[in-house]
């Protein structure tokens, strides 16, 4: 299963909503943690012609939509139930609205991006038709699907997340940025998308100037801490266990990595 974490993955619909900058506090569903190690069986996995296959920052509200559409997807497992689409719909809702508040740069001192992989419509033969008309938004004329994401976060720290404590020198805490709501869509796993979409927020990165980039991953998770190494990352710090247990979470590991010709480290 191709590996993706969401550094903030908790039952969603709970009193602490509103602390949505990592798509909130909890889950509705069972922790990402867990499921990411179990073995999928209900989706058939989609080998991707990555010739067509672009990854890019999102540039519309169209695409903002289609993402957070994909993340309510993706990050949880829904029982067939009366309004269960209205309340996929709410849950859209809500992460579209805070994505939006995040991107619009309105916190003085953070910057966020949204980094999408998407793949033109009319390329795409094998797909799923729910993934498709769910995920799909239209650009320059043509409509696309987006198949994964992640968010790009330039700041101090994350909410209820372990902080970073590098670079030291003063004022090098905006030289640091975090990596969150990390997804591939489950039917796109296993073809890499998510080890692309991390080089490509590493490009992003260095043109903000920043100089130390960090994610968090839970510490049974050992597909997600596997791509991150493969990925350069390292071990900086581990959440304690009254804090993970306080939050009730799994514990995390604080993971880093230097980015190259910012500072001399």
């Amino acid at each position: 299963m191709a590996v993706v974490t969401l550094p903030n993955f908790y039952p969603l619909v709970n009193a602490h909503l509103k602390q949505s900058n990592n798509f909130g506090r909890r889950r509705w569903c069972k922790t990402f943690a867990t499921y990411q190690q179990e073995v999928c069986t209900e989706f058939e996995r989609i080998k991707i012609d990555k010739t067509f296959l672009k990854i890019e920052e999102a540039c519309s509200e169209d695409e903002l939509w289609s993402t957070s559409k994909l993340r309510v997807r993706t990050f949880n497992e829904f029982k067939p139930t009366f309004g269960i689409e209205d309340h996929k719909k709410y849950l859209a809702e809500r992460e579209f609205e805070a994505l939006k508040e995040r991107l619009s740069g309105k916190k003085e001192g953070e910057k966020v991006s949204c980094i999408n992989a998407t793949l033109p419509l009319s390329q795409i033969t094998s797909f799923p038709e729910e993934l498709c008309s769910s995920c799909k938004f239209s650009h320059d004329g043509e409509d696309h699907v987006v198949v994964g994401t992640l968010d790009l976060n330039k700041c101090m720290s994350l909410p209820n997340e372990i902080t970073g404590l590098k670079p030291k020198e003063i004022g090098g805490d905006f030289a640091r940025a975090y990596l969150s709501n990390v997804c591939v869509a489950n039917e796109c796993q296993r073809n890499g998308l998510a080890f692309l979409l991390i080089e490509k927020s590493k490009l992003i990165a260095q043109d903000w100037g920043i100089s130390d980039l960090y994610v968090h991953v839970a510490v049974d998770n050992e597909p997600a801490k596997n791509l991150y190494l493969k990925c350069g990352f390292v071990c900086e710090s581990e959440e304690p266990a009254w804090q993970a247990r306080y939050l009730d979470r799994p514990r995390r590991l604080l993971l880093w990595m230097g980015l190259p010709n910012n500072y001399d480290r």
